[in-house]
């Protein structure tokens, strides 16, 4: 597959772009706002191939990782960097390129351009200037960790990367603490021990989910209690890339069916016998992701009613 082979319904995705430009107001090129995998590239849309090997250039935050991608599929579309340090004077070439009539693909290392990255800004450069822009949707790492996490996810909050200042990120915790909505991080490796902590102190022992490197050979997703995570993180080695997922405080509050639950889970255990409560405690906290207080209180509660 060459970087000239790709075809929509028998047209090629440059002969939409062409007719794009001349059916719209906007002159000049297109601003391609394009997604591509998050670890595993086989996650790439067949539309995001078809742009990437028609565009005139590909805006990369790595232009090496992008290269990686593209030579995986046969693409030769010249790659040029766009980064955080770089983004001032690159972004003006890159309008003077769209503004000449170019298409630019414009990518991230991993997921959705313009969240949590540098695209933001040649993405709000482009439409002050009147350029068109277009997403091409596709990996994104908040919207794959809602999927994955169990939590619900019809209003959420994304709050990207805390502050790495430890003051500072207690305060933007503290004002996400009485959110009605699920809250998603990011977080790097060096930081995450002490951000859980931090929530762990200031959000309370809610329910939690953390994803290790999606869609790549060590992903992991660990499910339970801000609690009961901070204890396996502190167990052992963190690396990789982490996006964290935690309850709101309004579904913390709401404890009567998780409750159920663990009785349903000491109802089985009783009935098995040969276990002390704290044994029983203790492994039903692990099983159903409970802070190991909150079940023996409720194998006390329990245990008293028979």
């Amino acid at each position: 597959m060459t970087n000239r082979d790709y075809k929509i319904g028998g047209l090629s995705a440059r002969h939409m772009m062409e007719s794009n430009f001349r059916d719209g107001e906007e002159e000049g090129g297109t601003l391609y706002v394009v997604s591509t995998p998050l670890g595993n590239l086989e996650d790439i849309t067949l539309r995001a191939l078809k742009i990437l090997g028609e565009v005139d250039c590909i805006a990369a935050e790595s232009a090496d990782h992008t290269k990686g991608l593209c030579g995986r599929y046969g693409i030769k579309t010249k790659v040029i960097s766009y980064n955080q340090h770089n983004r001032k004077t690159r972004g003006l070439a890159l309008l003077r390129r769209l503004k000449s009539g170019q298409n630019v693909a414009l990518v991230t290392n991993a997921g959705t351009p313009g969240i949590s990255d540098p695209g933001v800004f040649v993405i709000s450069q482009a439409l002050r200037e009147g350029v068109r822009v277009c997403p091409v949707p596709g990996p994104s790492a908040v919207t794959s960790a809602l999927s994955a996490a169990g939590l619900r996810a019809e209003k959420f909050l994304f709050f990207g990367f805390l502050s790495p200042k430890p003051g500072k990120r207690r305060k933007e915790l503290t004002s996400l603490k009485g959110q009605p909505h699920t809250l998603v991080f990011f977080e790097a490796p060096h930081r995450l021990v002490a951000t859980v902590e931090d929530m762990d102190a200031i959000l309370g022992d809610r329910r939690m989910v953390l994803l290790k490197e999606m869609t790549k050979v060590f992903e992991e997703v660990a499910a339970g209690t801000i609690h009961t995570i901070l204890s396996r993180l502190k167990e052992g080695e963190v690396r990789g890339e982490y996006t964290l997922v935690v309850a709101s405080e309004e579904h913390r509050k709401e404890g009567g069916e998780v409750d159920k639950e663990i009785e349903a889970m000491i109802d089985q255990r009783l009935k098995a016998g040969g276990m002390s409560v704290k044994d029983m405690a203790r492994v039903i906290s692990s099983e159903a992701g409970v802070d190991y207080r909150r079940v023996y209180r409720v194998c006390i509660q329990k245990i008293r009613k028979n």
